[in-house]
């Protein structure tokens, strides 16, 4: 290698190698972030990120949290970067297929349709890249099961994710059927999905929170769905399970639907307290104020 060569592979080597404080810094915002503490961990990430741009873990949780607030450019603008650094992350991969997912949902007719290429081609790498990760194949039945085939989704496709997740993780592959039924409006069918898991472990936190979130959608149940976001309170959110701000959020849908307009109002703002930049916290409680 010749010296300018050498000289430049030193400075991005040097560019991408975090300092003691900027690693302690690093270890100290991913705590914050799997504590879903989001609005405390945001400004250290983007503090490393200003000294070191070189670095795809920085850029991975900062397209993340811009998903949380809904920041869809910056989400997949960070995202790419995350990938280019680090073509081999299938984590970064499943992430950026949600940045592009989300962005598909804002675009035109003709966005939408490359924007979901795209997100389905991301989602469909991150499981070659990790075939035995069950977040990635979730990632991939949730497209499939709402796409036209002719944007690589359809029932096959998806029954077949949904079948590899129950043989991966059989709780999970109930959780993922019942996916799949509420999709198609089979409500009792999806509880009932939902129940075999419930059986077993009554305190699961992410069975629990599906029955909530199905029952905030469908209107139906609204009392056991009530319930069981109760119950997720009363436990410690996992990490990569919905937050307790997400929670309180269903809560004040199930409240809405009940009537109760001052329960819901404080279920938001409790939302907001917890992460103030829950969108879709502010913009349903704005509507009932």
């Amino acid at each position: 290698m010749n010296r300018p060569l050498l000289l430049l592979s030193l400075a991005f080597l040097g560019a991408n190698r975090l300092t003691a404080a900027e690693s302690a810094d690093l270890a100290r915002a991913r705590s914050l972030f799997e504590a879903h503490r989001f609005t405390e961990a945001r400004p250290i990430f983007e503090r490393i990120s200003a000294t070191n741009p070189q670095n795809a873990d920085v850029h991975y949780y900062l397209g993340d949290l811009a998903l949380e607030r809904a920041d869809v450019a910056t989400a997949v603008r960070e995202l790419e970067r995350a990938v280019a650094l680090e073509p081999a992350s299938a984590r970064d991969h499943n992430a950026l297929g949600f940045a592009y997912g989300e962005s598909a949902e804002r675009a035109g007719l003709f966005g939408k349709f490359d924007l979901a290429r795209k997100c389905v081609a991301e989602f469909e790498r991150a499981v070659a890249l990790d075939p035995n990760n069950v977040d990635f194949h979730e990632s991939l039945l949730r497209y499939y099961s709402r796409a036209p085939s002719f944007l690589g989704g359809g029932p096959g496709k998806a029954n077949a994710e949904a079948a590899t997740i129950q043989r991966l993780d059989p709780k999970r592959g109930h959780q993922a059927f019942a996916i799949l039924l509420f999709d198609e409006g089979k409500y009792d069918p999806a509880l009932a999905e939902l129940d075999k898991v419930l059986e077993s472990s009554p305190r699961d936190y992410a069975t629990l929170y599906q029955v909530g979130r199905m029952a905030a959608i469908s209107g139906q149940h609204l009392d056991r769905g009530l319930e069981s976001l109760q119950l997720c309170l009363k436990l410690d959110a996992p990490r990569d399970a919905a937050s307790h701000a997400t929670v309180q959020w269903r809560m004040g849908n199930i409240l809405e639907k009940k009537g109760d307009l001052a329960g819901a109002r404080a279920a938001y703002r409790v939302a907001l307290r917890l992460d103030p930049e829950f969108t879709a916290a502010s913009e349903a409680l704005k509507k009932i104020q």
